[in-house]
């Protein structure tokens, strides 16, 4: 690529000492809107000792003139976690950066590929991937200002950007920043016509071009994300890449998977808890939370997919749903939820995947 479309300011030589990056992104659960929370990732933690979390989108706006504690505060037990920044202005994102690092986050992310609208009036999100200058510019400072990894999440396009030469482009110029860790959604987003959810959804999704990517570009850390639904999918794609994120599919059926990730994906046979003692094990938190003012069902609402496809399971999450958003509701109501599973599931504690 000409020298001349890469911004000035990224044309030296590369970083003769980069940051130390220790984060291992083998496996991750995307940043998703109004699910990622605490309480949802201090949930995800029980399942699995290794993934990697990532929070919500948090925009610099909010970080620079809201409550900063309540976008930043997590659980020690979170840990590896990684702090996802919208924004697009290199240095309020260099300061929210230094802000992640100050909090103890292990890694702060960019967010280029939300499609929203409300963020795109804003220059975040997806709308990004046509400025990669800027985007190059914004990740330069951020990494400028900490010592902890500064990554990329990102789209194959946008709109009518749509081929991999394109994409190509991108990623040549992005890298340019000194930024190595790519995290690639295999859609395109559509950013007139299509919400949030048909994006996610409707552009057809192009794995074969991630890993093209990781071949034309060997020497950087290529992260899959997009429709991914097994540790079976997850296996195939780790042949090719060097590290897979899973979004909807942890969230609505997290058993399943996050319980097998230690065991299948980092070789570490510890002994896996079953479906109800997690749900025990969580209690001490509800409690805590409760104690905080916390209200009920904006805690619970991330396990309501732990018996999913158990008996059980159904009424579970009906007992949660109709009576966690009451006016004083209580512990009480999930204790009375777990009666529903406890029946079933006290005979599956504490199945053994290797040494206790």
């Amino acid at each position: 690529m000409p020298t001349s479309q890469i911004p000035s300011s990224l044309t030296q030589a590369p970083r003769q000492n980069p940051p130390a990056d220790n984060v291992n992104r083998r496996f991750s659960v995307a940043p998703m809107m109004d699910w990622t929370d605490r309480h949802c990732r201090y949930f995800h933690r029980l399942l699995s000792q290794h993934a990697l979390l990532y929070t919500e989108m948090v925009t610099t706006g909010a970080l620079i003139h809201g409550n900063r504690e309540r976008f930043l505060r997590y659980d020690q037990a979170e840990h590896p976690l990684a702090l996802q920044l919208g924004g697009s202005n290199p240095q309020e994102l260099a300061e929210c950066a230094q802000m992640a690092q100050d909090w103890g986050y292990d890694e702060v992310n960019l967010n280029v590929g939300c499609p929203s609208d409300r963020v795109q009036n804003n220059m975040i999100g997806a709308c990004l991937m046509a400025h990669p200058q800027l985007v190059a510019e914004c990740l330069s400072e951020m990494q400028a200002r900490v010592s902890i990894p500064v990554t990329i999440k990102h789209r194959l396009g946008i709109d009518d950007m749509e081929s991999l030469e394109q994409l190509r482009n991108f990623i040549e110029i992005v890298k340019g920043s000194g930024c190595s860790t790519f995290i690639i959604h295999a859609r395109k987003a559509i950013l007139k016509g299509l919400s949030p959810k048909q994006n996610r959804e409707v552009p057809p999704l192009r794995y074969e071009w991630v890993h093209q990517i990781k071949t034309d570009f060997p020497e950087l850390e290529i992260i899959i994300n997009g429709g991914i639904q097994t540790l079976d999918q997850c296996q195939q794609h780790l042949e090719h890449l060097d590290g897979v994120m899973i979004g909807r599919e942890a969230y609505q059926n997290p058993y399943e998977l996050l319980s097998q990730v230690d065991c299948e994906l980092y070789g570490n046979n510890h002994r896996i808890l079953s479906r109800l003692e997690i749900a025990e094990a969580f209690i001490p938190y509800l409690e805590a939370q409760l104690q905080e003012g916390a209200p009920l069902y904006s805690v619970l609402k991330h396990l309501l997919g732990l018996f999913h496809g158990q008996r059980g399971g159904k009424q579970f999450r009906r007992h949660i749903s109709e009576n966690g958003h009451k006016s004083g509701a209580a512990i009480d109501v999930y204790r009375e939820a777990l009666q529903f599973v406890s029946q079933e599931h006290n005979n599956d504690r504490a199945p053994l995947n290797g040494p206790a």
